[in-house]
């Protein structure tokens, strides 16, 4: 077996291992190697948000796709852990873009369906499993619904229809496992999973969802943390800027990096 289909391999038993994964994103080979470097984490996933940041484009497919592709290549090739990329909607070519992910060294990606027709939507799911077998490895699609990022004011009720309707299509189509970003409470976790089957639901790690022993409790494959590990980081550069306006200096808690 190859290295990257070993890596896909194992990805994907990640997922479905009972065992809740845990994914502290990254946006580049530093920060990649300082979560590498804590025991315990098992896989990478990449954020699309904060690689973007980070030269200066705003979120939303805005950074040229060829610099995403390369900049998540140079992460994968910086460590032995399978590596997932944030992949926005696909950059208008959601199966082109999962291929040049896949010869860059990445295993798995987040699709997001944008709220697009459900059949189209369905329909990226499919060719991007069709590019996976072609190219011989275990590629662990998030797919992606937005229903509750961009539910507005409507009924939660709904939202999670729409959730749940969408899940299912997306599993259909060959995808192993469904993204539902949001705040969602215990309740609606539990007939996400009730509904898709155990470890085939990822969610988000925001203030407010159920604590991640109750969702390993409920059956959740996995749960990442999309830009907010970057705003952690920069959220302590400013603490360090603000204490050296104070006349302070560097924290006795910093760690070496290698």
């Amino acid at each position: 077996m190859s290295d990257i289909a070993s890596k896909g391999a194992e990805l994907l038993r990640l997922h479905q291992d009972p065992t809740l994964l845990t994914v502290v994103n990254v946006w580049d080979v530093i920060s990649a190697k300082a979560v590498i470097g804590v025991p315990g984490t098992a896989a990478l996933a990449t954020a699309s948000h904060s690689i973007a940041a980070s030269y200066g484009y705003e979120d939303g497919e805005n950074i040229p796709v060829d610099l995403m592709i390369e900049t998540t290549g140079r992460i994968a090739a910086a460590t032995d852990l399978p590596v997932s990329a944030d992949l926005e909607g696909g950059y208008g070519d959601p199966a082109g873009t999962v291929r040049k992910a896949i010869g860059a060294g990445i295993v798995g990606a987040n699709l997001e369906d944008q709220m697009r027709p459900v059949a189209e939507a369905a329909a990226n799911v499919e060719a991007i499993m069709s590019v996976a077998s072609e190219e011989g490895i275990d590629f662990v699609l998030n797919a992606r619904t937005d229903a509750f990022v961009k539910a507005g004011d409507r009924p939660r009720a709904d939202v999670l229809a729409d959730a749940v309707e969408r899940g299912k299509a997306y599993l259909d189509a060959g995808a192993p496992v469904v993204f539902v970003p949001g705040v969602l409470n215990d309740d609606e976790v539990a007939t996400l999973v009730e509904t898709f089957g155990p470890q085939k639901l990822t969610l988000i790690g925001l203030p407010g969802i159920p604590a991640l022993a109750r969702l390993e409790e409920l059956g959740v494959a996995r749960v990442s943390y999309g830009p907010m590990s970057q705003r952690v980081a920069l959220t302590a550069l400013q603490e360090l800027v603000e204490e050296v306006h104070r006349g302070g200096g560097v924290p006795e808690s910093m760690r070496p990096l290698n």
